[in-house]
């Protein structure tokens, strides 16, 4: 008798502990509203004379090239720095008893600078944001929504004219539920309804963080060699990956684009596509075909998508 009600007591316990630590995980606000959500980007975001200084805070998705690529995209006067570790979380970055993994390894260069001196200084007109895959993860064990509005509200702290974004990848390729399909569902789903919303939540009269789409730019590109049987020597999604989910040099030069038609509200289309490295070195070019078809691609996504803040005429 006394066994059984030990077993039913364990088993009450385990479940009790279940129930708090999904109630601590998610004791912030509720997501926005979907309508008060939609209502913040119905009107385009600001836009930035001149040139920008970026701030990127992430993880090996952004990379140390996709940055420098972003740079020469712009133009010689646009500037950045990063705060980066392996698969790191939002709160990896924000609270000092999480450990930043890889954090020598992905910061030992001239482009690096602490995250949080950074966002104080006010020297910047953006941040870009990113979460760790898996994002299910990042949402139920990292606090994403809450380490988002963290890092957004130190970020106007610093400079109350900056505009804060975030950052959307992927997942691996070979993942089981689909790496396109995820794609497709993950975004409403995930980075906006679970994190972007939940963020947004925390302030009375909360301002926009626009997304950067990189996931979606890689699946309307992805979808258009692959359904032509390959375009300019790209035929599958594998050739914009060095493994199952870190670009090269071609995925990288699309991602850049992308940021640049979201940050500085311009069509990428005739932008060079023969870049450097962030070490000097020339980078794999894309070929002039390719190149156009990821301008135009990249154009046609950041501006259906009303969350970046651009607008078609905008460009």
């Amino acid at each position: 008798m006394f066994k059984h009600l030990k077993i039913k007591l364990i088993a009450l316990a385990v479940l009790l502990i279940g129930v708090v630590g999904a109630f601590l995980r998610f004791s912030g606000p509720a997501p926005l509203d979907i309508e008060a959500f939609n209502a913040l980007y119905e009107r385009p975001a600001p836009t930035t004379d001149g040139p920008m200084k970026v701030f990127h805070l992430g993880h090996s998705l952004v990379s140390n090239d996709m940055p420098a690529m972003l740079m020469q995209l712009a133009g010689q006067d646009h500037s950045y720095e990063t705060q980066k570790g392996w698969g790191a979380f939002l709160k990896a970055h924000w609270d000092p008893d999480q450990p930043l993994n890889g954090f020598d390894e992905e910061n030992g260069h001239p482009r690096y600078r602490d995250a949080k001196e950074a966002m104080a200084s006010g020297e910047y007109t953006a941040l870009v944001m990113t979460e760790a895959v898996e994002i299910r993860d990042s949402i139920k064990y990292m606090d994403s929504g809450e380490m988002l509005h963290n890092w957004d509200a130190a970020a106007r702290a610093g400079n109350p004219e900056i505009k804060t974004y975030f950052y959307e990848t992927w997942h691996e390729l070979d993942d089981p539920e689909g790496w396109m399909e995820r794609l497709d569902r993950d975004l409403a789903m995930y980075w906006e309804g679970e994190i972007l919303r939940r963020a947004l939540a925390y302030d009375e009269n909360p301002q926009p963080i626009y997304m950067i789409p990189g996931g979606q730019v890689m699946a309307r590109f992805v979808r258009e060699i692959e359904s032509h049987g390959g375009v300019g020597g790209l035929k599958t999604r594998q050739d914009l990956f060095s493994d199952n989910i870190h670009f090269n040099d071609i995925g990288a030069y699309l991602v850049a684009l992308t940021h640049y038609a979201v940050l500085y509200q311009k069509s990428p289309v005739g932008l060079p596509h023969a870049l450097r490295k962030a070490d000097g070195s020339p980078a794999t070019a894309p070929s002039p075909e390719v190149a156009r078809l990821m301008q135009e691609i990249v154009w046609e996504v950041v501006t259906g998508y009303d969350k970046t803040g651009v607008r078609a005429t905008s460009g």
